[in-house]
């Protein structure tokens, strides 16, 4: 009888033969080794090498793969980091039925970037359907985000993973500082900004609606500046539109509200300030009928960004009539 490795893949105990590879033992589970990336003890394994790099008795392993965590005008684009996009409206990935449903209400909002959570595979039944089985990244751009982390390094090892997992170098960026609030630690999201963008990566950036911020970000290497509208998952909508102003007239980077909005006017009033897009996802998956919602948002999201390309009407203190009083009768 041969003889056995202990392993330890995504917090469970495992054996294989000796002499094993990587990517033997993710075949082992089931596991297309294309679809996910591997980290044994700490340090990515590259994908061009699992099939090369033998497991040791003792090994700890993680192996991830996504999950579920516009504008009409052709010629009215937004840019980021040198990729060209037509629809403004980003969406998550989370909170959704089943990833049917999911699929569905990107296609309604006409979407061209989804967020996508980096979470361990599911060992025990590897052949449970997948995001990508659903949501075609050669179709729509997967951008992968640091949700759930807390430190500077635990999104940078999160991130290191994303792009061994897709090959995927535009990634959100956030590090929370609480649970109750979910508000960013601007400390450690700086820090980590700084580590992204000096390994290649163009993160795009969760943080708080201030000025002094979003800029510090730009300096440090963020592709974009993405200030929270209200806490994450509140619907509250914007909550502070002149600082949410004044980042967007202080960035030389795209700016995108990030969290708050729960219904298509929050989504309007992001336009209307000059913003270069919204990302949400509660409220499209928590509405009564997320695929209705999902077009509204689409709506919601053209018809802002018309009204500020328009340019609103001053306002005034006191009333100003239509007609013109003289000559009345």
């Amino acid at each position: 009888m041969s003889a056995e490795l202990s392993l330890t893949v995504n917090g469970e105990p495992r054996r294989i033969a000796a002499g094993a590879t990587i990517a033997d033992l993710v075949r082992s589970l089931a596991l297309d080794p294309a679809k996910v990336a591997v980290e044994r003890n700490g340090a990515i394994a590259p994908r061009s090498a699992l099939a090369d790099i033998v497991l040791g008795d003792g090994d700890a392993l993680e192996i991830v793969h996504f999950v579920g965590g516009g504008d009409d005008d052709r010629d009215d684009t937004w840019t980021v980091a040198g990729r060209t996009f037509r629809s403004r409206l980003i969406v998550g990935t989370g909170k959704y039925r089943d990833f049917a449903q999911n699929a569905a209400a990107v296609a309604a909002s006409g979407a061209e970037i989804v967020t996508v959570a980096v979470r361990r595979v599911n060992i025990s039944d590897p052949r449970a359907p997948m995001l990508t089985d659903f949501i075609d990244p050669a179709k729509i751009t997967y951008l992968p985000n640091t949700a759930g982390c807390f430190t500077a390094d635990e999104a940078i090892r999160t991130l290191r993973l994303a792009r061994e997992a897709g090959g995927w170098d535009l990634v959100k960026l956030e590090v929370l500082g609480e649970a109750r609030t979910l508000y960013p630690d601007m400390r450690e999201t700086l820090k980590a900004t700084e580590v992204l963008a000096g390994e290649g990566f163009l993160p795009m950036v969760y943080c708080v609606d201030d000025p002094i911020a979003a800029k510090q970000l730009e300096e440090a290497g963020a592709v974009a500046v993405m200030p929270l509208g209200a806490p994450i998952g509140s619907g509250l909508g914007i909550q502070n539109r002149v600082t949410i102003r004044l980042i967007v007239e202080g960035a030389g980077v795209p700016v995108l509200v990030d969290a708050g909005v729960g219904t298509a006017s929050d989504a309007a009033v992001a336009m209307e300030l000059g913003c270069d897009g919204v990302l949400m996802n509660t409220a499209i998956a928590e509405a009564k009928d997320p695929l209705r919602m999902a077009r509204a948002m689409k709506r919601a999201v053209a018809a802002g960004r018309d009204a500020y390309l328009a340019g609103r009407m001053a306002t005034r203190r006191y009333a100003d009539p239509s007609s013109p009083l003289a000559g009345l009768i």
